[in-house]
């Protein structure tokens, strides 16, 4: 009987480096799993068909077994198959990896392309101390390698490893945190407790998203309710006719029935940031940051300060009601995709803090930053003309035809959206600010919250100047700052400012002749 791979000696790879290697078998649950998620995250498609054959779904509840069955059965084939085609090696200072069942794969990736390499232990591979190793390089728009199903200590040494023959100053800090003596030495930042987690659940909560996403459904989903409550004895539709009852118990039903409605929503939301976010603990080592979370599926996601992009200080306008602040630390390849937002290796971010925690964690990283004292310039108010006439387009029409069909009422909601547009647009002009130092560049925005963002200057990589044949006139433009975390533009500016951004963006750029990365 063949020797489990992953738990091979280390001499194997130290001696036969150019040798396939096979995962353990314990990585058939990787596989199963993820085609699982798939296969759910496909199921919004199928879900008007389940809600419109629900009674017959019901009604004969044995014909779907043969089909769940099937469905489980060719779910294990393939994640046995999956397991089966899956081979890796490090040769010739390159990582190898050949997958795929239907569509074969070749991953070659160099080494020095290499920039993050994260451990990742769901809940299934805690007794066998197994982890999955997942690594990104810069430019990348998507996951570049995952190696499933290692030894704990084995996926350890691989790590160091590639760092080693990399040759990178990372690789030369994972040979120090071999010795757990200066593992020991990493400085606790900041951890999260469960009510801490409780409050970002709340406050992060998009119920409104949720809601927009079910709107095509809710008539199914309405006599599927009514269905359910009228076994229990509630009449969901007498409960909510305003012609058999007086206005104000009417209003208490609605109420009490959104209320319901928006305290489920949050208990899945709490529920998901304990997921996410539990066991939270930001540490650093030398020039290293390193989080540690979840619940289900444990993460570690380390960040190089020098591939820091941009830091963004978040708040909702629940959070700011609360004084909570989320803190997001943004790297190389922010648009990275991954199972799991939190996850995402171009973001590292810590949840609901306060301002005085907040402030010592931005310190911490940049100490001579200004984000909370610097005075920030505003924008144009030419921002609000603008944008409240290309509201205005839609609404006109739409009054106009109110007006031919004599509707006054309608016209009246309509009237009374449209300033509640402009409103906005004006809360969201005063949002906007700009500011700069001898060092960072500094934006706010928002609308009923406020973020800032701070970066120093050698992150920017281009700069783009814009003016419109109606900018032109009024001597305004739109600057954007490009980083390898994406662009960060600020729209109506003076000319001149903005031709000075520019200037002061490259001319610092130049004098400080620092690494973007």
């Amino acid at each position: 009987m063949d020797k489990d791979p992953a738990d091979t000696p280390w001499i194997l790879l130290a001696s036969e480096p150019g040798k396939w290697q096979k995962l353990s078998p314990i990585a058939i649950l990787y596989f199963a799993e993820r085609l699982i998620r798939q296969l759910a995250s496909q199921f919004i498609y199928l879900l008007p068909a389940l809600l419109v054959g629900y009674a017959q779904i019901r009604d004969n509840p044995g014909l779907w077994l043969p089909v769940l069955s099937a469905l489980l059965t060719l779910v294990g084939l393939f994640a046995w198959l999956s397991f089966h085609y899956y081979r890796y090696r490090l040769y010739k200072g390159h990582l190898q990896i050949r997958s795929g069942v239907l569509h074969k794969k070749h991953l070659d990736l160099p080494f020095e392309r290499i920039q993050n390499i994260k451990l990742e232990q769901p809940l299934y591979y805690r007794y066998s101390r197994h982890v999955c190793m997942l690594l990104d390089s810069a430019g990348s728009h998507k996951q570049e390698a995952r190696i499933y199903a290692l030894a704990q200590d084995f996926a350890e040494r691989l790590k160091r490893e590639i760092l080693r023959q990399g040759g990178t100053t990372e690789g030369q800090q994972a040979d120090k945190e071999a010795d757990p003596a200066v593992t020991e030495q990493e400085k606790l930042l900041i951890s999260r407790s469960v009510p801490d987690l409780v409050v970002h659940g709340i406050t992060s909560n998009r119920i409104w998203i949720f809601l927009g996403g079910l709107a095509p459904f809710f008539d199914n989903l309405f006599a599927l309710a009514d269905e359910q409550l009228s076994r229990l004895g509630l009449d969901l539709d007498g409960l909510l006719n305003p012609a058999g009852q007086a206005w104000w118990q009417f209003g208490l039903y609605v109420v009490s029935l959104v209320f319901i409605l928006m305290a489920l929503l949050t208990l899945l939301s709490i529920a998901g940031s304990l997921i996410a976010f539990y066991g939270y603990r930001l540490t650093r080592s030398d020039d290293r940051y390193i989080r540690r979370s979840g619940l289900l599926t444990r993460h570690e996601v380390s960040m190089k300060l020098s591939r820091l992009q941009v830091i963004v200080r978040k708040q909702d306008w629940l959070d700011r009601l609360i004084g909570r602040i989320n803190l997001k630390f943004e790297q190389l390849n922010a648009n990275i995709e991954h199972t799991g937002a939190v996850a995402v290796s171009g973001k590292l971010m810590v949840p609901s803090i306060d301002e005085v925690q907040c402030q010592a964690l931005i310190d911490d990283i940049y100490p001579s930053n200004q984000m909370a004292q610097i005075r920030y310039q505003g924008i144009s108010r030419r921002f609000i003309l603008r944008n409240g006439l290309l509201a205005l387009l839609p609404f006109a029409g739409l009054t106009g035809i109110l007006l031919f069909k004599g509707e006054s009422q309608a016209m009246a909601v309509c009237a009374s959206a449209y300033l509640l547009t402009l409103a906005l647009i004006w809360q969201r002009w005063r949002r906007w600010g700009w500011a700069v130092d001898e060092e960072f560049v500094y934006l706010r925005k928002g609308l009923l919250g406020v973020d800032y963002y701070c970066f120093p200057f050698p992150k920017v990589q281009q700069t783009k100047f814009r003016q419109s044949i109606w900018m032109k006139p009024a001597r305004l433009c739109s600057v954007t700052l490009v980083l390898a975390s994406g662009g960060q533009t600020i729209p109506f500016l003076p000319e001149i400012d903005g031709r000075r951004l520019i200037d002061i963006s490259l001319y610092q750029l130049e004098r400080l002749k620092a690494s973007w990365m």
